[in-house]
C-alpha cells in the first residue's frame, strides 16, 4: 500500500499528518491552511479520500488527486489543484504555500505555524531543520572489499537535518516547478524536495528550527517508535 495509507495507532500516517497542518493556527487563533491537496497513486486515490473521511478531514477545503510519476512531478500536481480551489482569479503570488510529507504524521502545529509566518515575515522560501548531532564524514567510492577511504570530516555545526513542511509564497514555488518541469517524469532526475528546486533558481533559502516530533518514518523501526512515542 502507499506509506500515507501504512496504519499508525489505527488510522493512515496521512490522516495524522493532515490533522495537524489543520491545527495550525495564526496568532488571531484562526486556522492557517485554507485549501490541503493531498495527492495519492491513482489507483489508491479513493482510499485515501475514505481514509480521511473516516477521520472527518474530508470537506471543502480538503481535494484528494493523482500524483505524477515522481515527487516533484506529484507536487506540482497538489499546486495544480490548489489553484484551481483557489476560485477564477488563482492564487495571490504571496500567498504562502507549504509542502508536507505524510511521512512525517506527527509534526507539531506550531512547527506548521513557524514556518508560515516566516514566509509571511519576508522568507519566500523557508525549511524547518535540527542539527546533526552525528559525525560526518565524507567518503570516496568503496573498493573491492566494501570499505571506502575518508575524505574528510564535515564540519556539522553548519549542517542541518530538514524537515517539512518547507515554506513558499506561491510565486516562488510555482517559478521552480515551471523550470524543472522537463525533470519532474524521471524519480532519478528530479529533485527530492522543493527547496531544492529554489536553489536551482539560484534563490535563497531559510532555515528555522525544526522538531524532533517531526521525524519521518521510512523503516518498520520509524514505525514502531511512532507507535511507542506519538507526537511526545
Amino acid at each position: 500500500m502507499p506509506k500515507a495509507l501504512v496504519p499508525l495507532r489505527g488510522e493512515g500516517l496521512v490522516v495524522h499528518a493532515a490533522r495537524r497542518l489543520r491545527a495550525a493556527a495564526g496568532p488571531d487563533g484562526r486556522p492557517l491552511v485554507a485549501h490541503l491537496a493531498v495527492t495519492a497513486p491513482a489507483a489508491h486515490v479513493d482510499a485515501l479520500r475514505t481514509a480521511l473521511s473516516a477521520a472527518g478531514l474530508a470537506d471543502e477545503r480538503v481535494v484528494v488527486v493523482p500524483g505524477g510519476a515522481s515527487r516533484q512531478a506529484s507536487v506540482a500536481a497538489g499546486l495544480a489543484a490548489l489553484a484551481v480551489a483557489a476560485g477564477p482569479r488563482g492564487p495571490d503570488p504571496d500567498d504562502v504555500v507549504l509542502v508536507h510529507d505524510a511521512a512525517r504524521p506527527f509534526v507539531p502545529p506550531a512547527l506548521v505555524a513557524s514556518v508560515a509566518a516566516a514566509v509571511s515575515g519576508g522568507h519566500p522560501a523557508v525549511v524547518p531543520g535540527l542539527p546533526v548531532t552525528d559525525t560526518v564524514k565524507r567518503v570516496a567510492a568503496a573498493d573491492d572489499t566494501g570499505a571506502a577511504r575518508v575524505r574528510e570530516t564535515v564540519p556539522r555545526e553548519d549542517l542541518r537535518a530538514v524537515q517539512t513542511p518547507q515554506g513558499f509564497t506561491w510565486e516562488l514555488l510555482s517559478r521552480a516547478h515551471a523550470a524543472s518541469a522537463r525533470i519532474a517524469h524521471d524519480e532519478a532526475l528530479a529533485a527530492s524536495d522543493d527547496a531544492g528546486l529554489v536553489e536551482r533558481l539560484g534563490e535563497p533559502v531559510w532555515v528555522v528550527a525544526g522538531d524532533a516530533r517531526a521525524a519521518k518514518i521510512t523503516t518498520a523501526h520509524d514505525l514502531a517508535v511512532a507507535e511507542l512515542l506519538g507526537d511526545e
